[in-house]
């Protein structure tokens, strides 16, 4: 989902992001099970095939592999934390937002519950702590990298674009919701809506 809205970012320029797009109303059944499609085929290629990709490159090329004690430990630990994070992340936007995480899919309502009551972007942050894992499982500093240039990528491009269109789409609701919720770092006191 990043890489789309990475792509509809760079090509905002009439103003209007034709990649932003309001799901469709559908069951929430519908919403949860093109969630997990999504995740699915997300997860595959960008945590396992790129980084393997990546790896493998790197070990070509002869770069000494990112090893210290406890590293599989602390990559699996950090995959499967990160990965609940995404998944509850995804369950919030499906069931309670109406919509999916993919920007043309995108919820119909403002979802501030779940993870989202604590974090702005939980879906980045986990998305990114998993890219990190698996460059702890595959011993590599590139892939480490990889996913350090992809949270700038995001941070500069894709979350001006996306909050812009939330924005547009949510009104004051949003304005509230992002002056009170931090992007990266989550609140221990969840989020409530003014009333």
């Amino acid at each position: 989902a990043a890489l789309l809205s990475t792509i509809a970012a760079l090509d905002g320029s009439a103003g209007v992001v034709p990649i932003f797009r309001r799901a469709t109303p559908a069951s929430p059944t519908r919403n949860v099970a093109a969630t997990a499609g999504q995740i699915l085929v997300f997860w595959t290629f960008f945590l396992l095939f790129v980084p393997a990709g990546i790896a493998h490159v790197e070990r070509a090329l002869g770069v000494p592999p990112l090893a210290f004690p406890g590293r599989d430990v602390a990559g699996w630990l950090l995959l499967t934390l990160a990965s609940l994070l995404g998944l509850a992340s995804g369950w919030a936007l499906a069931a309670h937002g109406r919509g999916t995480p993919l920007p043309m899919d995108a919820t119909n309502r403002l979802v501030t519950n779940g993870p989202y009551g604590h974090l702005r972007n939980p879906m980045v942050v986990a998305g990114l702590a998993q890219g990190a894992a698996s460059g702890l499982l595959f011993g590599s500093y590139a892939v480490v990298a990889y996913v350090l240039t992809g949270g700038l990528i995001w941070q500069a491009l894709v979350r001006p674009a996306e909050e812009d269109e939330l924005a547009t789409k949510f009104g004051a609701e949003f304005d509230n919701y992002r002056a009170a919720v931090r992007c990266w770092i989550p609140m221990t006191r969840r989020y409530l809506p003014p009333s």
